[in-house]
């Protein structure tokens, strides 16, 4: 029940400003601390496993946004990432960093560059 609420969530919160919603991410990640890599990878795999809209491409934002509260509910947060891919395919892209890793995604830190980024305690 935990991973549909933060699906939903994240589906919901993808309809903020950019700015709005980054002030919503900051006010969670405040007091956390930081998610181990495989934690999160884990949260990545069970949001996608229980939403095939997270799980496509085009679900990027949702997804990162959902893993996120997963991850927030469970007293930790990654390092949340908007930006763009660096090599083709060369679109925008949302997607979560732990322990300077990209979780679960293609390629590694150098194929993304981020536009913005929400750290874990910083509130």
């Amino acid at each position: 029940m935990t991973v549909r609420a933060a699906v939903a969530g994240g589906l919901f919160l993808v309809r903020l400003s950019p700015r709005r919603l980054r002030t919503v991410l900051e006010r969670l990640a405040a007091d956390a601390r930081p998610v181990p890599y495989r934690q999160a990878e884990e949260y990545y795999r069970e949001v996608v496993g229980a939403s095939a809209r997270c799980a496509g491409w085009q679900g990027c934002l949702p997804r990162s946004i959902a893993v996120g509260l997963l991850c927030r509910v469970r007293g930790s947060w990654p390092q949340w990432c908007v930006g763009v891919r660096a090599t083709p395919p060369f679109a925008a892209h949302a997607w979560l960093e732990a322990e300077e890793r990209i979780v679960a995604e293609p390629g590694c830190r150098d194929d993304y560059r981020a536009l913005m980024r929400v750290r874990a305690g910083r509130g």
